[in-house]
């Protein structure tokens, strides 16, 4: 130790040797363990567990542990939920707080392809690192409860969760315990329906008629999990399937810029979109970001309108499409379907008609030709990209026409990739004088536009009109919407498609079912076995879990990147120990040839779920006690604020925090895999999460060479104005750009939390993190700034402890009225933070209090220890040995949080501003509770008001009590 630097003072060398010796207590000692009432781990005796005592289950999300560990923008909302757990603790609530890890992945899987590493190997190296980062920053998470979605134990119940969707339907007319229609059900009660003529099958024959390949295809129909063939985004290249959200703008694969292609694939589904409604509509009881029930809400997409169907020439070739504007059906000229769209195959005739303008063949010498050219092009393009309102419309024409049912003229149908087969019906009825695309793609081809709603004067002449107005030039012989406004017109128009039988009222979702089929290694194996007929059978519980084999080969079989024909081969398909089994599954069939299915799942699936074994994840016999699922996610008695009237309390997760990037898809995989367990009859709840904050992004500077490429940034030097004006920045001598930006390896601007504990030790760093602002809002990092939080905390610290000795220098003096107003203030106002979620102002409070305690000669104890213990959530490490220099043996994990006397909250008085004619000119001491007579006699007869009113009657007096006597003269 320098002799300039007292022993004992607060530096980062003694915080982090603080740190890690609390880090080492809390572990041994299981401090921040929970109590669950039932269950493996239940203990009923327990008193957290007594009838009416608080408990609490706070959430991060799943992260997945990536070699690259975290950088000081990761821990944010794990930081948040940390302090948040911390206090609640100290209020007597039974916290459960733990975390796990969203394992499978990519990154891992593509490491072992180039390395052969096994991914296992790689993944679990990272979980270590990542704990002890964790570890560092003194999380308080509750060891015992932490998992990853590879362990097997785990995915057992993943593919356990699997095989009750795929063994369920949707029956819409089941009844829910709240009364209302539409819920999952056992398959084996469709079957039943079927075998006793209770419900029909489709075709018509008796259920014991039908062989079983023909039964299991009906009941294929109706499951929950199903096989189908659908358009998937294939990269030849990768040799998998990959999201939409995986393929970039260009159309090229997010990971290695390989070509995606269209293609229409055998693929597992989950049919999400039975839940459509319900996803929407519990929305509304949730505690969620509005910007978020948004995004939600505009995903799946759910639009009123009708379902039109237009006769072609082809057999039994209808064209369906659906519309929220049938009133404009009149002005419909054409019609496009997407490049993707199975009728194509029955409509496109083998010449072309007579008198095709060229500029709609594309110069094809036939339709098949042009259509199947469009669609190589079109397969390459992302749906982004298609649906850029910035690109030019192209198409071509099919060759086929359809017949228009309200007027019954001819529309020629054309292929665009403007139009997408994972909306709607794939199949639109053009209007270009209502539609700008459609009057983009009308100009283009010489096709008619006809005008059904009247634009208002001065409209463009050249421009679509997208607003409302009267219908004009739609009647024919038996029906006249001409003067009607949208709505009639819309509903007078349906009702004639109703009778006619060309239509009827729909209600359709933009929300398409889950594709959920990976064509990867490493991931949960499908506890699938396929029979020789190829029908699919369950894997029974007692056989699960399914283990990844061992295979000689992690990568599946790529091919030329522009291969759009080839086909995918997963690596399972090479296991061939594992996947040819001869199995009894006990249904009676005896010992029979089975192959597995090769595929796995996508990494949603393991964070589907996770947050119910949190609950439970010692249980072998169900995901979760139900008991235990109901005391910790079960329907609260009140709903959260802003639900509707009446509404029931969904249960659920009672905090969640994480990134809004994760605001739909994630979010709405859960609820509906929650959902379908809450009607099969295995959890109370009805959401995952209940309560959900989006914690903002943590940004920092990006400086960029005259390339325009990133460069260290720590490495950057800022070089003062000397005129006093904006400081430049260099890099090696030369100028630089700097901007706000993401943090990230790629920017070169990455700043660790190791780095900031090493300098600053972890309290700092969690200090420095809850105080830049609201948990929401975007932050800029500034490693500068980190100094005044670890001044906070060096103040606090001498306050308590004597630098020189290391002794406490507290006092056991009573506090004075001021201090003890001060003390009391502060608690409450820091309490109530808390309990908000407003850890920035509860910090500014806290330095306040304690920059008043610096001012005085010596520290009261009465003082001291309350705002050891305010401070305790944010900086638990100098807390506890702030709390066990002043005398106690027992951490304050769970001491009582301070209370505040009412008595010292009284304010006993307030400043007045007197105002006369609304400047001010006298200031008085008034008591806070002062009425207003009162007040306006003391302003109105102090000696400077006297001298400025000379002696008359005001004539208007308005009082604000206590702050405000607002005097206008006579």
């Amino acid at each position: 130790m320098s002799e300039d630097i007292p022993a004992h003072r607060y530096t980062a060398a003694v915080a982090n040797e603080i740190e890690r010796r609390w880090q080492d207590r809390w572990e041994a000692e299981d401090t921040f363990s929970s109590v669950n009432p039932a269950g493996p781990w239940g203990r009923p005796d327990d008193p957290r567990v007594a009838p009416g005592r608080p408990h609490l289950m706070v959430m991060d999300m799943f992260p997945y542990p990536s070699g690259a560990g975290l950088h000081v923008g990761h821990p944010l909302g794990f930081i948040a939920t940390d302090v948040y757990c911390r206090f609640q603790r100290t209020t007597g609530t039974n916290v459960l707080h733990t975390m796990g890890f969203d394992a499978f992945g990519l990154p891992a899987e593509q490491y072992a392809v180039q390395t052969g590493q096994h991914p296992r190997t790689t993944t679990e190296a990272n979980m270590v690192g990542y704990r002890a980062q964790l570890r560092r920053l003194g999380m308080g998470h509750e060891r015992r409860r932490g998992f990853a979605t590879i362990d097997p134990d785990y995915y057992r119940w993943t593919q356990w969760i699997f095989t009750q969707i795929y063994e369920s339907w949707y029956d819409t007319e089941a009844l829910r315990d709240s009364g209302e229609r539409g819920r999952a059900r056992p398959i084996g009660e469709l079957v039943a329906q079927f075998a006793s003529g209770e419900r029909r099958t489709p075709g018509g024959q008796p259920w014991d008629e039908l062989t079983p390949v023909e039964q299991s295809r009906v009941l294929d129909d109706y499951r929950l999990a199903y096989v189908s063939s659908a358009p998937v985004n294939w990269a030849p290249g990768l040799g998998t399937v990959v999201s939409n959200e995986e393929v970039t703008n260009e159309g090229l694969t997010e990971r290695g810029d390989f070509p995606v292609f269209r293609r229409n694939l055998s693929q597992w589904m989950m049919r999400i979109t039975a839940y459509a409604d319900r996803l929407v509509d519990d929305l509304d009881r949730l505690d969620w970001p509005e910007r978020v029930k948004a995004m939600q809400r505009n995903w799946i997409g759910r639009s009123t309108g009708a379902m039109v169907r237009f006769a072609t020439a082809a057999p039994g070739a209808e064209i369906e499409v659906f519309t929220t504007r049938p009133d404009t059906l009149f002005g419909a000229t054409f019609m496009v379907l997407a490049p993707e769209h199975p009728l194509l195959e029955q409509l496109v005739p083998p010449d072309w008609p007579s008198g095709v303008p060229a500029s709609w063949t594309a110069g094809a010498p036939d339709p098949r030709s042009a259509v199947e050219t469009y669609q190589r092009h079109a397969s390459m393009k992302s749906d982004l990209e298609r649906q850029s309102d910035t690109r030019s419309k192209s198409g071509v024409f099919t060759g086929a026409f359809a017949t228009n049912p309200v007027n019954g003229a001819a529309l020629p149908v054309f292929v665009a990739d403007y139009v997408l087969m994972g909306y709607g019906t794939g199949a639109i009825m053009a209007v270009p004088g209502q539609d700008e695309r459609d009057w983009d793609f009308a100009q283009a081809y010489g096709l008619p536009i006809v005008r059904t709603v009247q634009p208002p004067e001065g409209h463009p002449e050249d421009e679509a009109f997208v607003g409302d107005g009267p219908a004009i030039n739609s009647a024919n012989e038996t029906v006249s919407l001409d003067g009607m406004g949208v709505e009639q017109a819309k509903e007078t128009i349906v009702a004639w498609l109703t009778e006619h039988g060309t239509g009827a009222p729909t209600v359709t979702y933009r929300l398409r079912d889950w594709l959920f089929s990976r064509q990867r290694y490493w991931g949960e194996p499908f506890p699938v076995l396929w029979d020789a007929d190829g029908v699919a059978h369950a894997v029974p519980d007692a056989m699960l879990p399914v283990e990844l084999p061992e295979v000689p080969d992690y990568s599946p079989r790529t091919f030329d990147p522009h291969d759009a024909e080839s086909m995918p081969e997963a690596p399972l398909a090479r296991a061939s120990d594992w996947l040819e089994v001869e199995l009894d599954l006990g249904d009676g069939r005896g010992v029979q040839t089975y192959r597995r299915d090769t595929n796995t799942m996508p990494n949603w699936a393991g964070s589907c779920w996770y947050h119910l074994r949190y609950l439970d994840p010692a249980n072998t016999q169900l995901p979760v006690d139900p008991e235990v699922e109901r005391y910790w996610i079960g329907p609260r008695e009140r709903p959260v604020a802003g639900a509707p009237d009446g509404a029931r309390d969904p249960g659920g997760v009672d905090l969640y925090i994480g990134g809004v990037e994760h605001a739909v898809l994630h979010l709405l995989y859960a609820r509906f895999w929650h959902k379908v367990l809450y009607d099969l009859g295995y959890l109370s709840s009805e959401e995952p999460f209940r309560r959900l904050i989006n914690q903002g992004m943590v940004e920092a500077y990006v400086y960029r060479d005259s390339r325009g490429q990133p460069v260290p940034a720590h490495e950057v030097v800022e070089v003062a104005d000397p005129e006093g004006g904006t400081p430049t920045h260099t890099w090696q001598g030369q100028v630089v750009t700097q901007e706000h930006g993401k943090m990230g390896k790629s920017l070169k601007n990455v700043v660790t939390p190791d780095e900031m504990c090493e300098q600053y030790g972890a309290d700092t760093f969690r200090v420095y993190e809850m105080s830049m602002g609201p948990l929401e809002q975007y932050r800029p990092w500034e490693t500068r700034a980190v100094v005044g939080s670890q001044r906070f905390l060096q103040r606090l610290w001498r306050n308590v402890v004597d630098e020189e000795t290391g002794e406490p220098r507290v006092v056991e003096a009573p506090l004075s009225d001021e201090l003890s107003r001060t003390l009391h203030r502060t608690i409450e106002g820091v309490r109530a933070d808390y309990e908000a979620i407003r850890f920035n102002t509860a910090i500014a409070k806290m330095i306040e209090l304690n920059n008043a305690l610096t001012k005085l000669e010596a520290v009261p104890r009465a003082a001291a220890e309350p705002l050891v213990q305010m401070v305790a959530p944010v900086a638990p490490h100098l807390a506890e040995e702030l709390w066990s220099r002043l005398g106690h043996a027992q951490s304050l994990a769970f001491a009582p949080f301070p209370q505040a006397d009412p008595a010292w909250l009284v304010q006993e008085s307030v400043t007045c501003v007197v105002q006369v004619k609304g400047k001010v000119r006298d200031r008085i001491q008034v008591a806070a509770d002062i009425d207003e007579t009162a007040l306006r006699d003391l302003a109105l007869g102090t000696e400077r008001i006297q001298q400025l009113l000379g002696g008359v009657e005001p004539r208007t007096v308005i009082v604000r009590a206590p702050k405000l006597v607002n005097i206008v003269p006579a």
